[in-house]
């Protein structure tokens, strides 16, 4: 996919795409995977060639229904002709912490009417990102539980919208297998730089864009040598079987098996 002058592309989340930008700045891309595509587009930009627009509207706590509340002023009043959406994580933990509800079933309506409005308003390219966990304690391993729904439900969501997949959470799990967990997310949520730099890397695979400078070195095929979340708990997981993977990071179906 080639991104010209004339597209705007537009990410929206929580605080993993938000990291910290100038909410008072429209051109404040944070200092995470955002501002590194951003760099990487620009970097492949000709001489004499505008860059793309990149556009940031993470913001920090955001769960679905948050996102939805703010979707036609932050993401539909934007117009733009690229979509990206990572959200779910804070359902998830929201769930565990604070017992917030968040049922799966809700989400994923939810998730479904916000791809809905984007393309009636504005017709953009879709992608969706998936949420992801690598475990920092042992109790956030309990959040597999809500979690794996929860992604299952994203990626129907994509599925049944034509969104691109950028499979996040195995592009995290695999890099955790080759740098360690703790190398990537310190806390199991928030990416370190070196994560920012898997997940940007992982979108520019999707998009089939030039990826960063400094790309992360992680096996090129197959799924996890060691077990996924599901896996262990005795449900199959993983890339579909078979299926041929960009980089094991952009499907455009679900690759959780039933």
């Amino acid at each position: 996919m080639r991104f010209t002058q004339d597209d705007r592309l537009l990410f929206i989340g929580d605080s993993v795409t938000d990291t910290g930008r100038d909410r008072e700045d429209p051109s404040s891309l944070g200092g995470g995977y955002v501002r590194l595509i951003a760099e990487a587009l620009r970097s492949s930009t000709p001489p004499g060639r505008t860059p793309v627009t990149v556009l940031n509207k993470g913001l920090d706590g955001n769960r679905l229904r948050d996102l939805e509340a703010r979707w036609t002023a932050d993401a539909v009043g934007a117009a733009p002709s690229a979509l990206t959406v990572l959200i779910g994580i804070n359902d998830t933990w929201r769930h565990y912490d604070s017992g917030l509800p968040s049922p799966v079933p809700e989400f994923e309506a939810a998730y479904g009417r916000v791809l809905v409005r984007a393309r009636e308003a504005c017709a953009p390219c879709l992608f969706v990102m998936t949420p992801f966990l690598l475990p920092a304690t042992p109790g956030q391993r309990e959040w597999f539980d809500d979690l794996l729904p929860r992604t299952d439900a994203v990626l129907r969501a994509a599925e049944a919208h034509g969104a691109t997949v950028v499979r996040t959470d195995l592009a995290m799990r695999h890099a955790a297998e080759e740098h360690g967990a703790a190398a990537l997310a310190p806390d199991g949520v928030h990416p370190s730089p070196l994560g920012h730099r898997v997940i940007a890397d992982a979108w520019l695979a999707a998009a089939g864009a030039e990826r960063t400078e400094r790309p992360v070195h992680t096996r090129h095929h197959g799924e996890p040598s060691g077990p996924t979340p599901r896996d262990e708990r005795g449900a199959g997981g993983g890339a579909a079987r078979g299926q041929p993977v960009n980089n094991w990071v952009a499907l455009r179906t679900s690759s959780y098996s039933p």
